[in-house]
């Protein structure tokens, strides 16, 4: 039996070009690896490609499965080869039945492997039929899903315009109300913007009627008016912000309801729209149509006028604050300082004392307050160029007089309040410091610190005490300086020790309580300071009076303070007691007095008085000789109003001579040689400036020391020891307080100045008749 191609079904010879299923790879290979399996060679009539290619369509070509299928159509020939040889063999061999049992189980076989091949090709149709019922099924949904998409958009754009339709309806439904809402908006900023001027207008013609009806009325309606916000505006301090806090809200209101009515948006956005043109005049450049410009503009211009205003009151706000701070109107916070009021000549002196005063104590405050520019006093205190060694200066203008300036300058938290004496009349700047005493003692807060007052006159000295009680002490400068000037002329060298005193610069007073000392005597007293010489006690029993120079026998008590000349308050402490020789006077006390002749150059306001202080110190036949440009009579009746009586005078006779202190020929005519002692004086002339008169007096002195030359002393060795006597200082203490007088210091023969409060009190040296002792003593000799 042989198997041709053209036998086998036409569906079998198309189906070897089909490529295996991937179900079935390895089944040609175990087909083929068998060669019993082959078929007896029977040479098949096999078709060619072109014929194969002719009768059957072109297969789809999966190249994944070319291999495979390449390896099938080989064993397939190779079977078709194998079948024919057996086919042929069978017919030529010698064994018919064995060649025909073998035939049987080939064809059985083949049989077989074309029912397999059948099953899996019906296999793979099934599957294929299966891909193309579910991809025709999923196509066919597709379709189905788009149509159902396109009618979905269909109703979606049909409900669009109907909404859009409705929408429509209901804009035109609510545009009626709210295009009227916007005319009434519109009208109504429009009003509220007119209503001023109407009022203004108003008030205008009712000025005018009532002007016309009753000529006797003076003031008028809109003057009234006038002066009313005026005075609103002066009287409180915030009025003016808040006009302006005002005047801009309404602005911005009356701006937001006219935008309202001209534009499309809500109120609050048009609100908000009046703000930004009122904040910023450009914002308006993006606004569309003229009713919307106008406004906007309009807005604008509003805008700018209000921020100039308020330009205008911030740089009020801040000129006012640093014109306050330059003329020194600001609060000074400060406590214990030491607070000056007023300004005179003497204010560069008492400064720089001050200022050596507080160097001790690393400096301190010191305030000045004058009826002055704070500027000029700055300028005028710069000009001292001295050195302030710590202390700070601060100037403030204002007036002692008020309470409100006082307060500025923290007066009731002052350790202490001097009061100068203003330059001019006498009587005019001790009335003004009464009144300032006045003033001061009214201060609710009270005063801490004492009062210091300089007067003029000394007559005026019990009223000012009089107000002020014991807060006060008064000191009359013109007078202590007229006592001092008699004193240092009739003792040459004691003002150089006035200055040293007096001054801050070498040894000064000082007050302090030792309670060690408790109990002492004051005779112990007196040495038991190495590094300072007391003088005098202030006594609290008697309300804090001090005694110069008290009896040896005087027992401190608790609360008593101890007054001592020392180089500073912080050099000085009282030491144990030492072991002092007190010895003997060397002569008797009694020094007789011997008449004096002195010559006043100038004319003095106090003159009176600086006549009977000489007329109580010289001895009776001294001459006092007044040389000034002042008539003769009008000296006489000058002397008589301020209350002296020339005949009651004992000691002096007054000699009158007149001339100009500043003219040598005048002096020359005087006989200078013959004076004990010479004053120049500032004169009353030159009282108003002091450089002036300092300027007449410094030429008088080169004048007169150009003609005579003087040398004086004050109180000679030979009262305390003998001619080469070794002793120490507390010795002549001692022995100088047999003459109820303090040796203060001592000033050698051929020294220039006096050494007060002397170191090494208790170091022995040899004394010369020729040196002089500073003494402090009840009466001079």
């Amino acid at each position: 039996m042989s198997l041709d191609s053209d036998s086998l079904p036409p569906s079998t010879s198309r189906d070897w070009f089909f490529p295996t299923p991937p179900k079935y790879p390895k089944y040609p290979r175990r087909f083929t690896a068998n060669p019993r399996n082959s078929f007896p060679y029977c040479p098949p009539k096999k078709p060619s490609f072109r014929d194969v290619s002719e009768t059957a369509p072109t297969p789809y070509r999966d190249f994944k499965y070319a291999r495979t299928r390449r390896r099938v159509d080989v064993s397939q020939r190779s079977q078709r080869n194998n079948a024919s040889d057996e086919a042929n063999g069978a017919v030529s061999g010698p064994n018919p039945e064995v060649s025909g049992v073998s035939a049987a189980k080939k064809v059985s076989k083949i049989i077989g492997v074309l029912v397999r091949d059948l099953k899996n090709r019906w296999h793979m149709a099934v599957s294929v039929a299966v891909l193309i019922t579910v991809f025709s099924s999923l196509l066919h949904k597709n379709f189905s899903l788009q149509n159902q998409v396109n009618e979905l958009q269909d109703q979606i754009s049909k409900s669009n315009i109907s909404i859009g339709a409705t929408n429509s309806i209901e804009q035109e439904i609510d545009h009626f109300p709210s295009k009227n809402l916007k005319i009434l908006a519109l009208s109504l900023s429009i009003t509220l913007l007119s209503v001023p001027f109407l009022i203004f207008k108003y008030v205008d013609y009712v000025s005018k009627s009532r002007s016309l009806d009753n000529i006797s009325e003076e003031v008028s309606l809109n003057k009234q008016l006038a002066y009313r916000v005026d005075l609103f505006l002066s009287v409180h301090p915030y009025a003016k912000p808040l006009a302006l806090l005002v005047a801009t809200l309404l602005l911005i209101c009356l701006g937001g309801l006219a935008l309202y009515g001209v534009t499309d948006g809500s109120l609050a956005e048009c609100l908000w729209l009046s703000w930004t043109y009122v904040a910023d005049s450009g914002n308006h450049a993006d606004s569309e149509g003229i009713r919307w410009k106008l406004v906007s503009v309009s807005i604008s211009f509003g805008g700018m006028l209000i921020f100039a205003m308020m330009l205008g009151l911030v740089s009020d706000a801040i000129s006012e604050k640093l014109d306050s701070l330059r003329k020194g109107r600001s609060e000074v916070v400060e406590k214990s300082h030491t607070l000056i009021l007023g300004w005179s000549d003497k204010l560069g002196s008492l400064l720089n004392q001050l200022a050596m005063a507080n160097e001790s104590l690393g400096g301190g405050i010191v305030v000045v307050m004058a009826e002055r520019d704070k500027e000029e006093m700055e300028l005028d205190i710069a000009k001292m160029e001295f050195n302030f060694k710590g202390t700070s200066v601060i100037c403030r203008s204002g007036s002692p007089l008020i309470l409100a300036d006082l307060k500025k300058v923290s007066v009731s938290k002052a350790r202490a309040i001097i009061v100068l004496a203003e330059d001019g009349n006498a009587d005019q700047s001790d009335a003004r410091a009464l009144r300032t005493v006045l003033s001061l003692t009214g201060v609710k807060e009270g005063l801490r610190g004492h009062i210091v007052v300089e007067l003029s006159d000394l007559d005026n000295e019990v009223l000012v005490k009089l107000v002020g009680g014991d807060l006060v002490q008064t000191v009359v400068a013109h007078d202590v300086i007229g006592r001092l000037m008699i004193q240092c002329a009739r003792q040459p060298g004691l003002a150089q020790i006035w200055e040293d005193i007096l001054g801050f610069e070498n040894c000064e007073f000082y007050i302090k309580r030792w309670p060690q000392l408790d109990g002492m005597q004051y005779e112990d007293v007196l040495i038991s300071f190495p590094d300072a010489i007391p003088c005098g006690v202030k006594v609290a029993s008697y309300g804090g009076k001090i005694v110069l120079n008290p009896e040896d026998s005087y027992v401190l008590q608790e609360g008593d303070e101890v007054l001592v000349i020392a180089e500073d308050d912080d050099t000085y402490s009282p030491a144990a007691l030492p072991t002092v020789w007190r010895g003997s006077l060397p002569k008797d006390f009694f020094v007789p007095k011997s008449t004096e002749k002195i010559l006043l150059c100038g004319w003095r306001r106090d003159m009176e008085d600086m006549i009977m202080v000489l007329d109580a110190f010289l001895a009776p036949g001294s001459e006092l000789w007044m040389f000034n440009d002042v008539l003769e009579k009008e000296r006489e009746k000058k002397l008589t109003d301020g209350g002296l009586d020339i005949n009651r005078l004992v000691n002096i006779s007054l000699v009158h001579r007149e001339g100009n202190a500043v003219i040598r020929r005048h002096l020359e005519s005087l006989p200078l040689q013959s004076f004990d002692s010479i004053l120049i004086l500032a004169d009353e002339s030159m009282e108003d400036s002091a450089i002036q008169a300092d300027s007449r007096s410094l030429a008088t002195l080169l004048l007169i020391r150009d003609i005579q030359g003087n040398e004086m002393h004050i109180r000679h060795a030979d009262l305390y020891l003998r001619e080469g006597e070794e002793l120490s200082f507390y010795e002549i203490l001692l022995r100088a307080r047999q003459r109820r007088e303090i040796v203060i210091g001592y000033r050698f023969a051929n020294a220039e100045r006096a050494v007060i409060n002397p170191p090494a009190k208790s170091e022995r040296r040899r004394w010369s008749l020729k040196d002089v002792f500073v003494v402090i003593a009840e009466k001079d000799e």
